[in-house]
C-alpha cells in the first residue's frame, strides 16, 4: 500500500521544506545548511526552473503524506549518451524509518527505467549515513565504491559510496 505521492514542487513548499532543512540533524551529511528561509526559498525556487529547462534533467518532486510535504526526491540525467542517472532524496526526521525513503526512491528508479529510459541510476551517501545506506540497498542498488574526498563540507571534505543500479538488475528483481 502506498503512504505517499510524488508531485512538482510548489513555490508555497518551501515552508515544509524549511521545517527540516533548517534542522542540523538532517543537514549533518550534506553540504549545505542548516537553512535560511532565504535558502530554502532559493532551493525550490531552483527546483521549479529546472523543471522548465528543455530538455529536463532535473526530476525533483516533493514527498507528500496526506496532504503535507514530508521531503524531495529527484533523479537527475548526469549522461544523456550513456543513459546515465543520480538519485537523491532527503526527508524530515520525524519521517525517518518508516519506509517513506525506501518508497519514493523505488518509484523514481520506475520512472527513471520506464519513463526517461535511462540504462544506469547511481547515488551516494555518506559512509556515516546508516540509514541512507539501507535504503539504497533496500531498493537493490548495489555498492560500487568509494568516491574519496568527492564532496566539499563545512568542515572539509569527505568521501562518498557510490551505489548503483542497471536497468536489466531492475527489470529481473
Amino acid at each position: 500500500m502506498e503512504k505517499i505521492q510524488l508531485r512538482e514542487v510548489k513555490e508555497e513548499d518551501w515552508k515544509s521544506i524549511h521545517s527540516y532543512a533548517s534542522i542540523e540533524e538532517v543537514c549533518k551529511y550534506q553540504p549545505w545548511g542548516p537553512n535560511t528561509e532565504d535558502e530554502s526559498k532559493a532551493y525550490v525556487n531552483n527546483i521549479i526552473e529546472d523543471a522548465l529547462v528543455k530538455p529536463r534533467t532535473r526530476y525533483a518532486y516533493a514527498i507528500v503524506e496526506d496532504d503535507s510535504v514530508i521531503g524531495v526526491c529527484e533523479v537527475n540525467i548526469r549522461d544523456r549518451v550513456n543513459e546515465q542517472g543520480e538519485l537523491a532524496y532527503i526527508l524530515h526526521p520525524e519521517r525517518w524509518g518508516l519506509g517513506y525513503a525506501s518508497e519514493a526512491a523505488r518509484t523514481l528508479l520506475t520512472f527513471s527505467f520506464v519513463e526517461l529510459g535511462l540504462h544506469k541510476v547511481s547515488a551516494t551517501c555518506n559512509p556515516d549515513n546508516i540509514g541512507s545506506k539501507r535504503v539504497l540497498e533496500r531498493i537493490g542498488m548495489k555498492q560500487e565504491g568509494v568516491l574519496r574526498d568527492d564532496l566539499k563540507m563545512r568542515d572539509g571534505w569527505r568521501d562518498s559510496l557510490l551505489f548503483s543500479i542497471l536497468e536489466t538488475e531492475w527489470n529481473n528483481r
